[in-house]
């Protein structure tokens, strides 16, 4: 066995005058950092196994707990930082390829803090949203070119089909598998009662959850895992996932670990196997064989479903994108490469892809250039941390979002950034069942309805500062927002004016 120079990220600091040892640290650490010395009656840790969850910090019930960062100091060298070293160190030991999960911590530019909104003054007043009428509710899916109305009044065109969300805003595509059932049911439960929608993500739906399909996302990747005639029926949409933002031209895989009876019976594969989803998808190498997907899932499902077709923040997604719409797209999802994940290459998580800011804007105007942007709607990813992403987005160009990690962070999530490991102290990310039952669905679904709701609230006041009474009156205008701290290439990509203009 080769020498392992392994060093603690975090050190566990105890407060030996108010720890009582009641062990609740040693029955909450699925990582085994803490273990009982019975004969020295003395609760012990080990700081190489800590995952920072703080999991045995929130639940200590004197507080004796504290994890910091480990003291130990490399020599300063900008180049060689103490984070390269140690990835070194770990794969000269092990040989593999480094994983990483959650979205990109690098300290790139995050466009959405360097982008302000405009708010009304005197010759356009604003609007109170507590007194006025404020509309969020928007529709997803392809807009006709004209409506036709007979000599009463009614609509003669028939609508394509859409989907009604309460407020632009959606739960991201997380699969059965990579997250556990009880997360899985708190977001349905939320989504059903906010009156917007959920991602089944790749790993299909299982049956107990099908009485939310008004409210469901079904998603087709390369794997096909789950897919099939009723399972396509069941949700209110379908998504084609060609690429998601975390790893872009990388496939899934969820560990054979993960895959249980339950499981197994969602994604009709064996117990026990690996979940591997190939880069591509094998039927699909052109816009072309993309359009005849598209089409059977419409001819599959009686064209009574949108469409939509997801794909990764890359420097050519504004082509891609329209590419799409051509292909009979309903809906176009785009994910930026801050996305969170299960588990992604770390050197691909954090080299590959664009912001979804400069995405979502070259995208926005692509369309409207070729006149076939309401021939679809647009829905980004990336890291959609809170209402004033929403509304920047929205006046970016884009009909709705998705939220992944802001989700799973109402549910517990503490941003250990180790899903892939399945030990999730959390409940979430795990499929291990002492770890499942810590997450309540009954308790946790209602913070995501309170998330939710106050985003709204905090959306409407917005809207209603810029003087707008409704979210649909917003979309695409960046006479709204103003750059500031950015560069004259990055102000024309984003197509909006610097502060002060």
């Amino acid at each position: 066995m080769s020498l392992s120079f392994d060093i603690p990220v975090f050190e566990v600091v105890r407060n030996e005058k108010r720890c009582i040892q009641c062990q609740v640290c040693v029955r909450q650490c699925f990582n085994s950092v803490h273990s009982y010395d019975e004969d020295d009656n003395v609760v012990c840790t080990d700081d190489i196994k800590c995952v920072n969850c703080h999991r045995c910090v929130t639940l200590c019930p004197t507080r004796a707990l504290i994890i910091k960062k480990y003291p130990l100091e490399f020599r300063e060298n900008t180049n060689w930082t103490s984070n390269a070293i140690k990835e070194i160190y770990k794969q000269s030991q092990t040989g593999g390829v480094l994983l990483s999960s959650m979205g990109n911590p690098k300290a790139f530019p995050i466009y959405w803090d360097k982008i302000l909104l405009n708010a009304s003054q005197v010759t356009n007043p604003s609007i109170d949203p507590l007194r006025e009428p404020m509309e969020t509710k928007i529709m997803i899916g392809r807009k006709p070119e004209k409506l036709d109305f007979d000599v009463k009044g009614k609509l003669l065109t028939e609508m394509p089909p859409q989907v009604e969300l309460s407020t632009p805003i959606m739960f991201s595509a997380m699969s059965y598998g990579s997250i556990s059932r009880n997360a899985h049911e708190s977001l349905a439960r939320a989504a059903t009662e906010l009156g917007i929608c959920y991602n089944t993500g790749e790993g299909g739906l299982n049956r107990d959850f099908y009485k939310y399909g008004k409210n469901t996302i079904v998603q087709v990747a390369s794997g096909r895992f789950g897919v099939h005639k009723e399972y396509l029926s069941a949700g209110i949409a379908i998504e084609i996932k060609i690429g998601q933002g975390a790893k872009p031209g990388i496939g899934g895989h969820l560990p054979g670990k993960k895959v249980g009876e339950d499981v197994s019976a969602t994604r009709m594969i064996p117990v026990g196997s690996d979940a591997i989803s190939p880069a591509p998808h094998h039927d699909i190498y052109s816009i072309e064989d993309l359009r005849q997907l598209i089409f059977s899932l419409k001819e599959t499902t009686s064209y009574k479903k949108p469409v939509f077709v997801k794909i990764a923040a890359v420097h050519n997604a504004a082509a891609i994108a329209s590419g799409i719409v051509r292909a009979g797209a309903d809906a176009i999802v785009v994910d930026g490469f801050r996305g969170g994940t299960g588990a992604a290459p770390t050197r691909v998580r954090d080299n590959v892809g664009i912001p979804i800011e400069l995405a979502l804007a070259a995208i926005d105007q692509r369309l409207v250039e070729e006149g076939i942007r309401n021939q679809a709607s647009l829905i980004v990813a990336g890291s959609i941390r809170n209402s004033s992403d929403i509304v920047k987005a929205v006046a970016l160009g884009a009909d709705a979002v998705y939220v992944g990690s802001a989700a799973v962070i109402a549910l517990g999530c503490h941003m250990c950034h180790t899903c892939s490991t399945g030990k999730c102290n959390w409940g979430i990310a795990t499929q291990e069942p002492e770890l499942v039952k810590r997450l309540n669905p009954d308790i946790m679904y209602k913070r995501l309805v309170n998330l939710v709701s106050a985003w709204n609230h905090e959306i409407q006041e917005m809207l209603g500062g810029m003087g707008i009474n409704a979210i649909e009156s917003l979309r695409g205008n960046r006479l709204m927002l103003r750059g500031i701290d950015l560069n004259e290439k990055e102000l024309k990509v984003l197509g909006i004016k610097y502060a002060g203009e």
